[in-house]
């Protein structure tokens, strides 16, 4: 497989450089990419290269996927990739859930999309504003997808933004962080939203402060998935950014909930439901 894209490198000398993903272009030879080029010129001058990295996925119910990242913090060894990313595919469309944590992240969880199916994606939802889950965005508002978040994202991540890209920079290193960047969200849920897919529906809640300032739950109907975000840790100590007695509530809220099983933010990709939550909550 080939696919588009473009050299970026860092600082005026261009001494570390990265091929980064132009979205839409794949194709099965150099001479197929370069003819979608031809017929559909991006923005910006784009050569065709053989594809990247896809990351690791698991089908943990029909139609839905989990890559799990490793289970340790950002650092230049796994470049970031420490967070447990899904998508959903509906009769329509592709709805993916958290992005990683920097544009390389976001590109590899791109073709592994386009592994399993041609299917546009249509959105993107992000469960909270933690780098490690919403940083790999770019390539997704690229390539045209709705940037979902919850209510208060836009600000808890703004007063966070700085501190953010600089210690993520430092942790992962510049190369893996290049072309990263924060796009701006398209909607905010803040009441219970369904999202259709083509006849699959995505239930999409906003809960008080918990974890963090800002998270949301995905619920996929037809398999009884939760995609729970950072409120439920598996395999890794839980970080608080929130408040602690809102996210015992909403553990216990969950708990109650009708479902077969989660997706923890981070370590198992999946986890019986209730039987999952168990850990975070003690």
């Amino acid at each position: 497989m080939f696919e588009a894209v473009i050299a970026i490198c860092a600082g005026l000398a261009g001494d570390i450089c990265r091929d980064q993903l132009v979205p839409g272009y794949a194709a099965a030879d150099r001479a197929a990419c370069e003819a979608l080029l031809a017929a559909r010129p991006p923005d910006v001058a784009a050569d065709c290269k053989p594809a990247g990295p896809v990351l690791s996925t698991e089908e943990v119910a029909p139609g839905v996927f989990v890559h799990m990242g490793a289970v340790a913090e950002p650092d230049g060894a796994n470049l970031g990739d420490v967070a447990n990313l899904g998508f959903v595919i509906g009769q329509d469309s592709v709805a993916v859930i958290d992005a990683g944590s920097a544009a390389w992240v976001g590109e590899a969880l791109w073709r592994a999309i386009r592994a399993e199916t041609a299917k546009p994606v249509s959105h993107l939802i992000l469960t909270h504003h933690h780098p490690d889950h919403a940083f790999g965005a770019g390539p997704f508002a690229t390539a045209g997808a709705e940037i979902v978040a919850p209510e208060g994202f836009t600000r808890a991540l703004a007063d966070r933004q700085a501190n953010y890209v600089e210690s993520l920079e430092r942790l992962i290193g510049t190369q893996a962080f290049l072309g990263t960047r924060v796009v701006p969200v398209t909607q905010e849920v803040g009441a219970e939203t369904r999202l259709v897919l083509g006849g699959r529906v995505l239930v999409l809640q906003s809960w008080p402060a918990a974890h963090s300032a800002a998270d949301m739950t995905v619920l996929d109907v037809a398999t009884g998935t939760l995609f729970a975000g950072e409120l439920v840790f598996d395999r890794h100590t839980p970080a608080l950014d929130g408040r602690l007695l809102g996210w015992r509530a909403v553990l216990a809220e969950l708990a109650e909930a009708k479902g077969a099983r989660s997706v923890p933010g981070h370590g198992a990709p999946s986890l019986p439901w209730p039987e999952g939550l168990a850990d975070t909550q003690r």
